[in-house]
């Protein structure tokens, strides 16, 4: 009964079709193996969320993304109510719920990468070292400390993200939101770039990063909200 319980969720869970859900884990599964890969999260150190109508997929908490199969699938609603699976989901699931409640994300990622890691304990901003700052709003804030899983990490955070698309949380790692799990993934790796490229700069004896000012990164943002190919542009436009 409890096999035929979850299957029925799967299929109708916030009424998104069986498909649609099976494809959405299919491309979180990929994308959390990707923080792995690409050097974001060591182990099951992050976490990474994707939501469908009303359902959010959550990676389950302590097992290895390598592992993960269409049968590990993980679905809780809006209010943190799990509509099917049978793994734990994430402990940091607080965070990615207050941000499908207070945004229009459609997907987060949270990484414990390197160097953002290191930044968050020296500043309560990422200086604005580079232009790709506009696009995530503007310069990144720092959420302060709080214990990992908890509502106080989770408010500190949302506070932080207020008209920006990602942050830093103090001795921690980053939380990045997008409309999809791509984005999301691209605006995490960015971010970390952006915090190598400042210790980088500022580890140079005698010398003091040049920084760019609040309307050159606004004018960036501006440009950026544009970039890349749009219907009926040219190629290469």
């Amino acid at each position: 009964m409890t096999e035929q319980r979850q299957e029925q969720g799967r299929g109708t869970a916030g009424g998104a079709a069986r498909e649609e859900v099976a494809r959405a884990w299919d491309e979180l599964v990929a994308t959390a193996r990707r923080t792995v890969s690409e050097g974001l999260v060591v182990g099951t150190s992050g976490n990474v969320s994707v939501r469908v109508g009303d359902t959010v997929l959550v990676t389950p908490s302590g097992v290895a993304y390598d592992a993960l199969g269409p049968a590990d699938a993980v679905g809780v609603d809006l209010d943190g109510k799990r509509l099917f699976g049978t793994l734990s989901p994430t402990s940091e699931l607080p965070m990615h719920l207050e941000i499908y409640r207070a945004t229009g994300a459609g997907a987060v990622v949270h990484t414990h990468a390197v160097h953002a890691t290191a930044v968050s304990t020296l500043v309560p901003e990422l200086p604005a070292v580079h232009y790709m700052t506009g696009a995530l709003g503007g310069p990144v804030r720092v959420a302060p400390y709080a214990l990992y899983g908890t509502d106080e990490l989770a408010a500190h955070m949302l506070h932080a993200l207020r008209d920006r698309t990602a942050c830093l949380l103090q001795n921690h790692g980053t939380v990045a939101y997008g409309d999809t799990l791509t984005q999301a993934y691209d605006r995490t790796a960015q971010l970390e770039w952006m915090c190598h490229v400042w210790l980088t700069a500022r580890s140079v004896p005698g010398l003091t990063p040049s920084l760019l000012s609040p309307d050159q990164v606004s004018e960036a943002g501006r440009k950026l909200s544009t970039y890349g190919q749009r219907e009926g542009s040219p190629s290469g436009a």
